[in-house]
């Protein structure tokens, strides 16, 4: 059974960052089972998990969560107009450096194709290629337009494609907004004159 995930479709090291939710207090990769589910909702966007979700343990989970609370960091600290953390840095470019990448040529019906291949085991693999997601979100020239969910208690990012969308998920977090708007609007209103035709 795949888990729901609160935001998926952003850039990739947007939706790896938002599986922290809460204010960081709620992890929705806890356990392999929450990282295999998250990466089946991520289908066909890692090279790494090309078909179905293989089995995933320990050392994949610590990598994949090492990666997000690096990116977690560099991303906050570019949002701020700040530079990033030097370890933080460090971190990120050595997620990189853990899987090399080659070409590999293949021939098929269409004639050939190219693909990236990683010979390294599957965290280090997942740890390289979520990296070079991050690496892509900051290097963006639209990373200054990531917003911070404007929804109460919600800390999810997002790359906005109107520039005046507010909400992660405007019918979540949006209609909850409005619906707090319109009660505390009508909070001291009496109850006939809020019925009223």
């Amino acid at each position: 059974m795949t888990a729901s995930f609160p935001l998926t479709g952003e850039p990739l090291a947007l939706d790896l960052v938002n599986t922290r939710v809460l204010d960081g207090t709620v992890d929705l990769l806890g356990t392999p089972g929450a990282l295999a589910d998250w990466l089946a909702a991520q289908a066909g966007r890692l090279a790494a998990v090309p078909g179905p979700v293989p089995e995933v343990g320990a050392p994949e989970l610590a990598a994949v969560r090492a990666v997000r609370d690096t990116a977690a960091r560099l991303i906050a600290s570019a949002r701020g107009g700040q530079a990033p953390p030097p370890d933080a840095l460090d971190r990120l470019n050595g997620h990189l450096a853990a899987a090399p990448a080659h070409r590999e040529l293949a021939w098929g019906e269409d004639g050939f194709t190219a693909g990236t291949r990683r010979p390294a085991p599957l965290a280090d693999r997942l740890a390289a290629e979520l990296a070079e997601a991050v690496a892509d979100l900051l290097t963006d020239p639209r990373l200054d337009r990531v917003r911070r969910c404007e929804g109460h208690d919600c800390v999810l990012l997002f790359l906005p494609a109107h520039p005046r969308r507010r909400w992660c998920v405007p019918s979540v977090c949006g209609n909850r907004a409005r619906v707090a708007r319109y009660y505390e609007r009508h909070k001291g209103v009496p109850q006939e004159r809020r019925q009223a035709p």
